[in-house]
């Protein structure tokens, strides 16, 4: 249903530079068949008055492959001359083919604005065979558009050949009653005259048409609102991922303020529970009182050093429980009192430091934690295995 809303809607936005550049890999890119023509004919006439100086020398050893010295090994003389015409077409070929394929990719890249190699279109699609579509494409409106354009343009260069042979009609008339020298003579005068004039009519058609072909270009690529919408939250992710990011920071960054804020109240803490120095919760607890112990600070990382190093320097002392530390870390708030499912173990460990405070020896105590309070380092839950906890 989605998607048919998105189809009914007009498209009336210009493509992003997303979607030009996933047209591109498609092999859907900006091109012109008439500015092809142009670049190519305008070339080949450039190359009508450069090649002559490279042709005369071929055609001077094309006219020495003609004489035949008497007595000469004609098996060795036809390898040596096959050898040689060979050569000849390669230059020739390299002479012509060269400046052609370097003309027609410049065309490319200047209409197109970049050179674009798309394996994709490379790709073999059996639309493309299907007759039926094959038809349709024939009759199609696209199709009617290029007839109409073909046939005009045709027109339009016979209407300036005849123009420009009008004008030199003339000269043509004289034809006939000059020597053969003068009238190839004046023929080749009027050839630049023709040829310059159906070249700037083949400049016209093909900037008409390159304006054209990027029109309906554009207009394939054309997107709704929906469309921009959609492919903004594809490349920024949508608002609500990125207001749950944007939360989230916000609530490390407070933490770590919080954090760094109670470090000043580690002195005054009863004890400290560490992992030993991956994570450090100072706890108060005050002797006859009916509430729970407190959380003064907590931290990992460099926090829980910070707290360990204060709370040695102000004596307090630091009992290493890496379960009951990592539960703490995970399950309580700075300011807030432990949470209940730890009462008895942090009961059993203030118990342990008060006597040992007061001079007794005492062996250290097995810290036993509900299942559901038991953390690795990353706050997950740990798995209880047939042999014990699998950290």
């Amino acid at each position: 249903m989605a998607e048919e809303g998105n189809d009914s809607q007009e498209k009336t936005e210009d493509p992003s530079q997303r979607k030009l550049d996933k047209a591109a890999e498609d092999g859907q890119v900006l091109t012109s068949k008439d500015m092809f023509v142009f670049t190519g004919l305008f070339g080949g006439l450039l190359m009508m008055f450069v090649l002559p100086n490279i042709f005369e020398p071929v055609i001077g050893n094309w006219s020495s492959l003609l004489s035949l010295e008497r007595g000469a090994d004609l098996d060795k003389l036809m390898g040596q001359r096959i050898e040689v015409v060979i050569k000849m077409i390669l230059i020739v070929g390299a002479a012509v083919g060269v400046p052609l394929m370097a003309v027609s990719i410049l065309t490319q890249a200047a209409v197109a604005g970049s050179l674009n190699f798309a394996p994709k279109a490379m790709s073999f699609k059996g639309s493309r065979i299907n007759p039926l579509k094959g038809l349709k494409r024939m009759v199609s409106m696209k199709a009617l558009v290029e007839l109409g354009k073909a046939s005009l343009k045709v027109v339009l260069l016979f209407a300036v050949a005849i123009g420009i042979l009008k004008i030199e009609a003339p000269k043509i008339l004289q034809l006939p009653f000059r020597s053969l020298g003068e009238a190839v003579a004046s023929a080749a005068s009027m050839f630049p005259a023709v040829l310059g004039g159906l070249l700037v009519m083949l400049a016209v058609i093909a900037l008409l048409d390159f304006m054209w072909q990027r029109y309906t270009h554009i207009k394939q690529l054309k997107m709704s609102k929906q469309d921009q919408k959609e492919e903004h939250k594809q490349t920024d992710g949508s608002p609500e991922v990125k207001a749950k990011i944007r939360r989230m920071q916000m609530e490390n960054s407070a933490n770590a303020a919080r954090q760094q804020t109670a470090l000043e109240d580690v002195p005054s803490a009863t004890a400290i529970i560490t992992n030993p120095t991956h994570f450090a919760i100072a706890l108060k607890y005050e002797v006859g009182s009916t509430s729970a112990p407190k959380i003064l600070a907590m931290g990992r990382g460099r926090i829980a050093e910070m707290i360990i190093e204060r709370g040695d320097d102000a004596g307090v002392t630091i009992f290493q429980s890496p379960l009951l530390a990592r539960a703490l870390f995970f399950s309580g708030e700075i300011g807030a009192e432990i949470p209940e499912m730890l009462y008895q173990a942090v009961a059993v460990i203030l118990a342990y430091i008060y006597r040992v405070d007061r001079g007794e020896n005492l062996e250290r105590p097995d810290v036993e934690l509900p299942k559901d309070m038991r953390f690795d380092e990353f706050g997950k839950p740990l798995v209880m295995g047939a042999g014990g906890v699998n950290a």
